[in-house]
C-alpha cells in the first residue's frame, strides 16, 4: 500500500535512533497507533512547487515504512530540541520523496518548513541556496542585531555597501533561524546539497551543527560518496538502503500489475531495489529486445538512458522549454514564455511525468534531478549556447546570472563578458564569497582577448586564493600562467602580493618576498590610498616578511610606506607595527588602543582581523583575552573557512597555553596546527608551533626532541636568513641549558638574540628572554651584565607592558641584586598581581630565590621557596627543574621525593578530564571530537597523554581510574 502523508497527533517526540528497540520497532508502534486523516495541505510551507506533491502520490514510498517512521520521529524530536540529519543514498533511491514526506508530517505538526534545493546550473551563483532559506523569514530581518542584519543584507544583495564575510553571514543566518523558531518549530530541508552554491552550503552546514536546543531541525540529502561543500562532520547520517525484494515486488505491482513473469523477474534483477529504476526501466524494457538493459552500466547510467529515450521523443518546442528550465534553475515559467504558453509547450513532458507545472504560481519542478542532467546530455553545443543567450537576455537585471549565461554562450574571447564577470567577482568577494569570486576571475581570464587583461585577472585570482581563501596550492600555477600571458607587464600589485605570500609561507624565501613586494609598492603612484585593499593586504604581508626576516632595513621600508598612506594608515596595521614589530620600544604608547581593539573582538566576525589583533597582543601577554574569538577562527577554518587564520589561531592559543602552564593543551593545539600546515603547504607557519613544542620538551627534559626540533629550525632558517626563526632556536637552546643548570651555555644562547644591556630594535623575542639573560649572567659571575640588562628592561618600561612581563622583570631585578638587597626584591616579585597565572615563570623565581637563600646560609628561609618551586615544576612535569629544586631542598637538610622521578601524578587539564569522561562511556575518538568540536587527531593525542597519567593502558581502565581522582565520584554522565 501507499502510506498517506498525515499527522500523528499526540505521538511522543522520541528520536528513533535513541529508541532501544530501533527504527523497526518505532515504525511498528506508529502503525499500531494508527494514522489520522488530518490533511497537510493547509499547513504553511516554503517549498519548491511540486516536490511535496510528488511525495503525496509517489509509489516510491512503498517499502519505506521503517524509513518513514525513523525520519518522522527525527522531525518530531526537533520540535522540542534541535538536531540535524543527513540522508545518504544513490540516485533514485528515494531521498527526495522521503524528505518530502517528512515535510508533510512536519507541517501537519505545526512546524514551519523551509526548503533549500541545490540546482546544478545555479552552483556558481553565490548565495542562491541561502536566499531560499532566508526569503520566507525576511519579516524577522529587522529584528536582528544591527551587525547580523547588515551581514545578511550584504550577502543577499539588499545593500551593496555592506562588506560581509562568511563567518558573520553564518552567525546572522543562524540567529535568524533561531528567532523564527521561537514562535514555532522550524524544519529546514536541504535537498540535493552537492549542487548548492558552495558558500550557501558552508553557511547551512555551520547552522546545522548549532541548532541543538533551538527547536530547529535540519534534514539534508546527498548521494553516497559524492563530494559536497556542505560539511557533514559532526552531523548524524542515515543511509537509505535499496528496497527489499518483497517491497520491490509490491512497488512494481503498484505501477505495472500486468507485467509478465519473465520480464518482471528480469526487471527486479536489473533494478537492484532502486525505486526509480523499478518505475522507469519498464519503459525501456517495452522498447528493447531480449538481453540485459545495458547491464554494464550502473543504475544511474541505465536510468539516464531511459530518460534520454523519452526526452528524445518529445516535440522540439518541449525540449527547448525543458532546456531553458534546466539552465535557469529557478523553476520560473516566465523564462520559457508567458505561463500559459509555457505550460502548453511543457504539456508532453508533464504527460510523461518528467515535470509538474503550476500555471497559477508560474512554477515548474522536475520529478528527479537525473532528468535535468539527461536534458543537458541530449543537447548540442549550439543549442546550449542559444539557450544561454536567451537566459542572459531574460536576466538582464540580474548581473550575476547574466554574466554566467553570457560566459556560457561565448565561443571565443569576449572582453565585455570578461569585464562583467570580473565585476561580479568583485561583488562576490565584497559579499564574502571568495571561492566563487576566484572561479569568476578564472573564467574572465579565459574570455580575455588581451594578454595584459588575462594576466591581471589570473594574478588577481592568485591573490584571492593566497590571501583570502588561504589555499596556496594553485597559486604558483596561476602566477606562472599570468607571466606567460603577458611576460612584460605581469607585475601587478595583486600578483606581487600573491607571489610574496606564496614565497613567504610555502618557501620561506623572505628576501625574494621582500624584493617582490617592495618593488610593486614602489611602482605605485603617489599619494598612496589607505583605502586600497590590495595595498593594505600588501602591507600586512610585508609586515610578516619583516618580522620573520628580523632585519632593520626591511622594517625601514615598511614604516616609510605606512607613513605615506593617505589620509592615514589603518589603525590595526599601525598597532601591529608597534606591538608585534618592536614591542619593547613602540608598544607602550598604544596599549589603550590595543586593549580597545581586543575588547571589540567580541563582535568581530572576520577571522583575519581576529587573528591579526591577537598577533598584536602576542608579545604583550593578552592572548588570553582573545581566546573565544580565536576559537571561533579555528572552528571557521575547520568548517571550510580560511585555513591560514585557523593555523595562526591555533598557534596563538598554543602560545597562550605555554605561558599559562597548560602544556598538554599546547601539545594538542600545535599538533593540529602542524597537520593543517602540512595539508595546505604552509611550511613557514609550522615553525611557531614546533618552537613551542621544543620549549616544552626542553623544560621537561626531553633533550632529544628539543635538540632535533632545534636542528630543524636552524637548518631551515639559516640559509633563508629568517632571523625570527633563528631567535626561536636560540631561545630553545637557552632554556635547555638552564634546565640543566649550564649557565655559561645559557648566557651564550640567550645573549645571541639581543646583546646584553639592550633590547634590540625589531627583536621582539628579546622580551621573552629577559630573565634568562639575567639569570645566566648572574650565575656566571657577570654581575655587571646582569644589572645592565635589568636597566635596559627598565628603560623600555617592560614592567608596564603586561603583568607577566612585570613578573619576569621583577624576577630579573631580584636575580641581579647583590646579597644585601635580593630578599625584598624577590618578595616584591612574588607579590606581583596575578603571578600565579604564569606558573613556569613563577616557579623559576621561587627556585632562584630559594637557591640564593641557601647559598647565603638561610636554609630555613629557603625551604618554603624551594618547596613551592618543586610543586609547580611537578605540576608542569618539568622534571629537570623539579630535580634542581629537590636537590636544593636536600642541601637545606629537607628530603623530598620528586614525582618527576617516580610515580606519575594524575594531573589532568579540564579538557583532558572532559575527554577522559567521554571515552570512559565508550564513545569513539570521532564521536568525542564531534561533541567537543575538536579534530579526532586532537582527541587521540589527548588520550595518549591521559593513559599514562592515570596509569591505564586502554579505555577499559578509564572508568575506575577516574573514580580515584579527587572530586570524581564515578558518575560519567556528560
Amino acid at each position: 500500500m501507499i502510506l498517506p502523508t498525515a499527522t500523528l497527533p499526540g505521538e511522543a517526540a522520541v528520536p528513533a535512533e535513541c529508541d532501544p528497540q530501533g527504527p523497526r520497532q518505532v515504525a511498528r508502534s506508529v502503525r499500531q497507533r494508527g494514522l489520522s486523516a488530518a490533511a497537510a495541505s493547509g499547513a504553511e510551507m516554503s517549498e519548491p512547487h511540486g516536490r511535496v506533491a510528488w511525495a503525496r502520490h509517489d509509489p516510491s514510498l512503498i517499502g519505506r515504512d521503517d524509513d518513514i517512521a525513523f525520519v518522522r520521529s527525527f522531525v518530531e524530536g526537533t520540535t522540542t530540541s534541535g538536531a540535524a540529519l543527513v540522508i545518504l543514498g544513490d540516485a533514485g533511491i528515494g531521498k527526495s520523496v522521503l524528505v518530502a514526506d517528512a515535510a508533510n508530517h512536519a507541517a501537519a505538526l505545526g512546524t514551519q518548513v523551509i526548503w533549500a534545493v541545490g540546482v546544478e546550473h545555479d552552483a556558481n551563483v553565490s548565495f542562491t541556496g541561502l536566499a531560499q532559506v532566508v526569503s520566507p523569514l525576511l519579516a524577522d530581518l529587522d529584528r536582528l542585531e544591527p551587525a547580523h542584519r547588515a551581514a545578511l543584507r550584504g550577502a543577499l544583495g539588499l545593500d551593496a555597501s555592506i562588506n560581509a564575510n562568511r563567518l558573520a553571514i553564518s552567525n546572522a543566518a543562524l540567529q535568524l533561524l533561531i528567532r523564527a523558531a521561537t514562535a514555532r518549530p522550524l524544519l529546514l530541508i536541504v535537498d540535493d546539497m552537492p549542487w548548492l552554491d558552495p558558500i550557501s552550503a558552508q553557511i547551512l552546514a555551520f547552522c546545522a551543527r548549532r541548532v541543538a536546543g533551538h527547536r530547529i531541525g535540519v534534514l539534508a540529502t546527498a548521494r553516497t560518496g559524492e563530494p559536497t561543500a556542505f560539511d557533514t562532520s559532526g552531523l548524524s547520517t542515515y543511509e537509505l538502503a535499496p528496497l527489499s525484494d518483497e517491497a520491490s515486488q509490491r512497488l512494481l505491482d503498484s505501477r505495472y500489475p500486468a507485467l509478465a513473469a519473465r520480464p518482471r523477474q528480469r526487471l527486479l534483477a536489473e533494478a537492484q531495489g532502486n525505486p526509480l529504476a523499478l518505475l522507469e526501466l519498464p519503459i525501456a524494457l517495452s522498447t528493447q529486445g531480449p538481453g540485459p538493459l545495458t547491464a554494464v552500466l550502473p543504475i544511474t547510467g541505465r536510468l539516464q538512458q531511459v530518460f534520454a529515450a523519452r526526452i528524445g521523443d518529445l516535440p522540439k518546442a518541449t525540449r527547448q522549454a525543458l532546456l531553458l528550465a534546466v539552465l535557469d534553475g529557478t523553476g520560473d515559467l516566465s523564462v520559457i514564455a508567458e505561463p500559459r504558453r509555457a505550460a502548453a509547450d511543457l504539456a508532453p513532458a508533464v504527460n510523461m511525468r518528467l515535470v509538474s507545472v503550476d500555471v497559477a504560481a508560474a512554477k515548474l519542478s522536475f520529478r528527479h534531478t537525473l532528468i535535468r542532467s539527461v536534458i543537458i546530455g541530449c543537447t548540442t553545443g549550439e543549442q546550449l549556447r542559444e539557450a544561454h543567450r536567451r537566459l542572459a537576455e531574460h536576466h538582464r537585471r540580474d548581473v550575476h546570472r547574466r554574466a554566467w549565461h553570457l560566459a556560457e554562450a561565448s565561443t571565443g574571447p569576449d572582453e565585455a563578458t570578461a569585464a562583467l564577470l570580473e565585476h561580479v567577482a568583485h561583488i562576490n568577494l565584497f559579499r564574502g564569497d571568495s571561492v566563487v569570486a576566484i572561479t569568476e576571475l578564472l573564467r574572465a581570464a579565459d574570455l580575455s582577448p588581451d594578454g595584459g587583461a588575462r594576466s591581471a585577472r589570473l594574478a588577481e585570482a592568485a591573490y584571492f586564493g593566497a590571501v583570502v581563501t588561504g589555499d596556496l596550492r594553485e597559486v604558483p600555477a596561476l602566477l606562472d600562467a599570468a607571466r606567460r600571458a603577458d611576460p612584460e607587464h605581469h607585475g601587478s600589485l595583486a600578483g606581487a602580493v600573491a607571489g610574496a605570500y606564496h614565497l613567504l609561507n610555502e618557501a620561506g624565501d623572505v628576501d625574494s618576498a621582500y624584493r617582490l613586494l617592495a618593488a610593486a609598492i614602489d611602482a605605485l603612484p603617489q599619494p598612496r590610498d589607505a583605502h586600497d585593499k590590495t595595498l593594505i593586504e600588501a602591507l600586512y604581508t610585508l609586515l610578516m616578511v619583516c618580522f620573520f626576516a628580523g632585519r632593520a632595513e626591511f622594517w625601514a621600508t615598511f614604516h616609510a610606506t605606512v607613513d605615506r598612506l593617505e589620509p592615514r594608515a589603518p589603525q590595526l596595521i599601525s598597532v601591529l607595527a608597534a606591538t608585534f614589530g618592536d614591542p619593547a620600544h613602540r608598544a607602550l604608547p598604544i596599549l589603550d588602543t590595543l586593549d580597545t581593539a581586543i575588547a571589540a573582538l567580541r563582535r568581530e566576525n572576520s577571522p583575519a582581523r581576529i587573528v591579526r589583533t591577537a598577533i598584536a597582543a602576542s608579545y604583550l601577554d593578552r592572548i588570553g583575552e582573545c581566546r573565544e574569538p580565536l576559537w571561533r577562527a579555528v572552528r571557521h577554518g575547520r568548517e571550510g573557512g580560511a585555513v591560514t587564520s585557523a593555523i595562526e589561531a591555533l598557534s596563538l592559543l598554543a602560545n597562550d597555553a605555554y605561558f599559562t602552564g597548560r602544556w598538554d593543551d599546547l601539545a594538542a593545539l600545535t599538533a593540529e596546527a602542524i597537520d593543517l600546515c602540512q595539508s595546505h603547504d604552509y611550511t613557514l607557519l609550522r615553525w611557531p608551533s614546533l618552537f613551542l613544542q621544543a620549549l616544552v620538551a626542553a623544560a621537561r627534559g626531553d633533550d632529544d626532541t628539543a635538540h632535533e626540533l632545534t636542528q630543524q629550525l636552524t637548518r631551515w632558517a639559516g640559509p633563508r636568513r629568517a632571523g625570527a626563526i633563528m631567535s626561536y632556536a636560540w631561545h630553545i637552546r637557552a632554556l635547555a641549558a638552564l634546565s640543566k643548570a649550564d649557565f655559561e651555555e645559557a648566557y651564550r644562547c640567550a645573549s645571541t638574540v639581543s646583546p646584553v644591556g639592550s633590547l634590540a630594535p625589531h627583536a621582539p623575542n628579546a622580551l621573552w628572554l629577559i630573565m634568562e639573560v639575567v639569570e645566566a649572567a648572574a650565575r656566571t659571575g657577570r654581575a655587571d651584565d646582569a644589572r645592565a640588562h635589568v636597566a635596559a628592561a627598565e628603560r623600555s618600561h617592560v614592567a608596564e607592558l603586561s603583568p607577566r612581563l612585570a613578573l619576569t622583570a621583577a624576577g630579573a631585578r631580584a636575580m641581579a641584586a647583590d646579597d644585601a638587597s635580593f630578599a625584598p626584591l624577590f618578595d616584591l616579585a612574588l607579590a606581583s598581581p596575578g603571578a600565579d597565572r604564569w606558573p613556569f615563570d613563577l616557579a623559576r623565581i621561587h627556585l632562584a630565590y630559594g637557591e640564593r637563600l641557601r647559598r647565603t646560609r638561610s636554609p630555613a628561609a629557603a625551604r618554603p621557596q624551594l618547596q613551592a618551586a618543586a610543586d609547580l615544576f611537578d605540576q608542569l612535569q618539568a622534571r629537570p627543574w623539579a630535580h634542581r629544586a629537590v636537590n636544593e631542598l636536600r642541601a637545606t637538610g629537607l628530603h623530598r621525593d620528586s614525582p618527576a622521578g617516580g610515580e606519575q601524578v594524575a594531573v589532568l587539564t579540564a579538557q583532558q578530564l572532559q575527554i577522559a569522561r567521554l571515552a570512559a562511556t565508550g564513545l569513539t575518538n570521532k564521536q568525542i571530537a564531534e561533541r567537543l568540536f575538536l579534530s579526532a587527531r586532537t582527541v587521540g593525542y589527548h588520550l595518549h597523554q591521559i593513559f599514562p597519567k592515570l596509569g591505564v593502558t586502554s579505555r577499559a581502565g578509564l572508568h575506575e581510574a577516574l573514580g580515584r581522582l579527587p572530586g570524581e565520584d564515578g558518575d560519567l554522565t556528560d
